[in-house]
């Protein structure tokens, strides 16, 4: 494995996700400023993840065929000129500021979607056995840029004026695309087979057609899915349980300093211990357990209540449950599917995976929405039911089929002396 690209892919990650993760606490109170009503807010928050579902697919079937490098480069720079528009669109005002906003994000989720091609990257550079502590280091990019990028997305609104957090992430992308440009080197050799060229829908039902693996994209699509509705509802059920205003700026530092929290969880998990739980463990025990544990916090979470110490020392332990759950099920998920597909079909079946958690994506928030005004444990006790079900499902048909999982993996690639 070579070290080098390992960190350089994470860093570009990484600095990418900062620029994501400055914008995309904003957007909701730009387009209402902006004159958005309910359901383009609604549009302009979902037009990122439509357009990942779209083209996470193709940038992963684009990379088997022409390579890692000159995709992530491509999407990086498409990136760049997104947060450009996003800028300029936040110094306009009325219609022309909305479309703007809705332009900028469409680009940056078909940008946004190189993740697969940076997953099948790693699968491009580790051997079958590191493939899951690969994985996640691609999930705590995402959670550090989770962390730093809020910050510095209110840090630049506050001393840069309202088109500041747009100029600092598409600062933060042009870094991410100067350093893969000039350090990142070309994953895949040249004397790696030929991509296996399908259509589009062929392509899906290729990948979902193979039993393990359509299973393990399931998984990813309810896992997804579950979380999805935990974000899209924690700050509502936080006003409702703990009597916080998002309106009140202590109180909405507070909801945020939540939202770190788990995303620190989450990050140091994925980029320290995976690695040795799934040496210990295995993927497929470590996919049940974490989506049994996912469940058990979800079901938890609603009934806690009070402003006691004790009932925020339970709030933060749920989520500490909760963060953790999220967090191990994602690398496993990715390092199986990996170690189950070929070479020449990596970034095909990881921009299928990717494009079904997208579609999570746009599905979990409408539902949640909709079930919290029902009730507020509604999605919660919903979610935590899928995830346990799910728990199950995957120990009866991934832990006890392990030895079929290890003769099923297609024989790895030999990487280069010094790669």
């Amino acid at each position: 494995m070579r070290k080098p690209s390992l960190l350089v892919i994470f860093l570009t990650v990484f600095i990418d996700l900062i620029g994501f993760g400055i914008v995309l606490p904003l957007l909701p109170i730009y387009s209402r400023d902006f004159g958005a009503s309910g359901w383009m807010i609604g549009l302009i928050m979902a037009s990122y993840s439509a357009m990942q579902f779209i083209f996470a697919p193709i940038w992963g079937r684009l990379s088997d065929r022409v390579g890692r490098r000159p995709i992530i480069l491509l999407s990086l720079g498409g990136g760049v000129l997104s947060y450009i528009v996003f800028a300029l669109g936040s110094a306009q005002t009325g219609t022309t500021a909305i479309v703007l906003l809705l332009v900028s994000r469409m680009a940056a989720g078909v940008c946004g979607a190189n993740i697969t091609v940076a997953q099948a990257y790693i699968a491009d550079i580790t051997p079958p056995d590191k493939r899951s502590k690969g994985m996640g280091m691609i999930g705590m990019a995402f959670g550090l840029g989770f962390i730093f990028g809020p910050a510095l997305g209110s840090f630049s609104f506050k001393y840069l004026g309202v088109t500041g957090p747009g100029w600092v992430a598409a600062g933060f992308c042009l870094t991410s695309f100067v350093l893969a440009l000039f350090v990142l080197p070309e994953s895949r050799k040249s004397q790696s087979s030929p991509s296996v060229g399908r259509p589009r829908f062929q392509q899906w039902k290729h990948t979902l057609s193979r039993p393990h693996i359509g299973l393990l994209i399931g998984i990813f699509f309810l896992a997804t899915f579950g979380f999805t509705c935990f974000e899209t509802t924690l700050g509502l059920l936080l006003g409702d349980n703990f009597q916080l205003d998002r309106s009140r700026s202590n109180d909405a530092a507070t909801i945020g300093y939540l939202f770190a929290y788990c995303g620190f969880i989450g990050a140091m998990i994925q980029g320290g211990a995976i690695g040795r739980l799934v040496k210990m463990f295995g993927e497929p025990k470590l996919i049940a357990a974490s989506l049994l544990l996912f469940g058990l916090s979800m079901v938890w979470l609603p009934f806690i209540k009070g402003s006691g110490f004790g009932t925020w020392s339970a709030l933060l332990g749920a989520l500490a449950m909760l963060a953790a759950g999220s967090s191990l099920t994602r690398p496993p998920v990715f390092g199986l599917i990996s170690r189950l597909t070929e070479a020449d079909e990596q970034g095909a079946t990881l921009g299928v995976a990717q494009g079904l958690g997208s579609l999570a994506r746009i599905i979990g928030p409408i539902f949640a929405g909709s079930a919290y005004e029902v009730g507020p444990a509604v999605p919660y006790v919903v979610c935590a039911g899928i995830a346990m079900i799910t728990g199950v499902a995957a120990w009866a048909s991934l832990v006890r089929h392990e030895r079929e999982l290890a003769q099923e993996a297609p024989p790895a690639a030999v990487p280069e002396r010094g790669s």
